[in-house]
């Protein structure tokens, strides 16, 4: 019975090996929702963490010392960009003089948003990645993806958990995106004590335009709306929607499921 055993062992060995090495190209899952729907969220990913990763802006204020004979406006600037700890962000003056005797560079923007933005761009990278590794198995291994019990149920519970956890990160995203707008704004005149002296005059000037922060936000809701869509294509490959999935392979001399989950 030793025998029998080990040769029953290599016998699946072998067969889960052949199911594994069956790489074969099948592109049908990509016109169906479930590959099409995942092709769409891989890229909506990439639009969501680049537009917020790649982010660069700076605020400028204008400066000037009324007892000068010529009114002259200095320009003092701040850089900021992703991951957003606006509180590590100094000004200078530009270029590099003392603008009515100012200590610009002790002055800082006031915040860190980088818990908010690096946890919204972190989970983008990883659905970026699952969503290749789930068109690979929907690609590659069709038949695998579809005899297996285990693989579409992962799948499906992978697809409710990041439909929930994008709408928390694009919702914290989206509130620290207000308050970076708010801490680059016109607000920032009062935080500068060197622009309250007297005989010093500030002038809010510019900041960089956040059009592709707001964007990211976009890409979030949109990815949050397909996920939760794609979820009722997800489940419809799973044994809870259809247990007789798995009557194909009953038929070639495999073991039954058990009844229920």
């Amino acid at each position: 019975s030793m025998a029998s055993n080990i040769y029953l062992v290599r016998q699946r060995i072998s067969r889960l090996g052949q199911r594994m090495s069956a790489f074969q190209i099948n592109l049908n899952p990509l016109k169906e929702p479930i590959g099409f729907i995942k092709v769409l969220q891989w890229i909506a990913s990439i639009f969501a963490f680049a537009t917020c990763g790649g982010f660069k802006g700076k605020t400028e204020i204008l400066v000037n010392c009324p007892p000068l004979k010529i009114i002259e406006n200095n320009t003092v600037e701040a850089t900021f960009g992703y991951p957003f700890r606006l509180n590590q962000a100094s000004f200078r003056s530009h270029p590099d003089v003392n603008v009515c005797n100012g200590n610009w560079s002790s002055h800082f923007l006031i915040g860190d948003y980088s818990s908010s933005a690096q946890f919204y761009v972190t989970f983008a990278v990883f659905v970026f990645l699952y969503c290749i590794a789930a068109l690979l198995l929907y690609v590659g291994y069709t038949n695998l993806y579809r005899d297996s019990r285990k693989l579409p149920m992962i799948d499906f519970v992978v697809t409710l958990v990041a439909t929930f956890l994008w709408l928390v990160s694009t919702s914290a995203w989206a509130k620290a995106l207000t308050d970076i707008k708010i801490a680059t704004g016109h607000n920032i005149l009062q935080e500068l004590s060197s622009c309250k002296q007297p005989e010093v005059m500030c002038y809010f000037h510019s900041v960089t335009s956040m059009g592709s922060l707001n964007v990211s936000v976009i890409f979030g809701f949109l990815n949050m709306i397909l996920w939760g869509g794609n979820a009722w294509f997800v489940y419809k490959e799973t044994s809870l929607h259809s247990p007789s999935n798995t009557s194909a392979s009953h038929s070639q001399g495999g073991v039954p499921p058990p009844a229920g989950i």
